[in-house]
């Protein structure tokens, strides 16, 4: 197979498959990941678990009906716990599975990478909002 080619001719038909079944496997998981509202509460419950208003208060802006949502998400895909504790009321608590643990560094990397370059991203962007040939 030559080096500048993306795979030898024999194995296309079952290399196009994989590639395929993967994209379809891996896209729900980076729709979570790439969910702002999901990353910020893995943050904040990297930290240690939380209620539901605790939640709330530390992830700024977000509403509570979009809280609930994605914190069912979160939980569906196995990324947290929620822990009912039955009193009069009920206390829920939420934290990170070890999976969801496992999610804090790259989200962190992803984080400081942002930060990192804020700068030349606004400029882009500026460059670009500046441009009179913007279709």
């Amino acid at each position: 197979m030559d080096v500048t080619t993306r795979r030898a001719e024999t194995d296309e038909p079952e290399l196009e498959h994989l590639h395929l079944a993967g994209c379809k496997n891996v896209a729900p998981v980076l729709n979570r990941v790439g969910d702002k509202w999901s990353m910020l509460i893995v943050m904040v419950l990297a930290t240690g678990s939380r209620r539901f208003n605790e939640l709330k208060r530390e992830v700024d802006g977000i509403s509570q009906r979009m809280l609930t949502r994605s914190l069912r998400g979160l939980e569906r895909d196995g990324l947290v716990d929620r822990t009912v504790t039955p009193t009069i009321p009920p206390r829920v608590d939420y934290e990170l599975t070890e999976l969801g643990r496992s999610l804090t560094g790259p989200v962190k990397a992803l984080g400081d990478w942002a930060i990192e370059h804020i700068d030349c991203i606004r400029a882009a962007q500026a460059r670009y909002d500046d441009r009179e040939d913007t279709v």
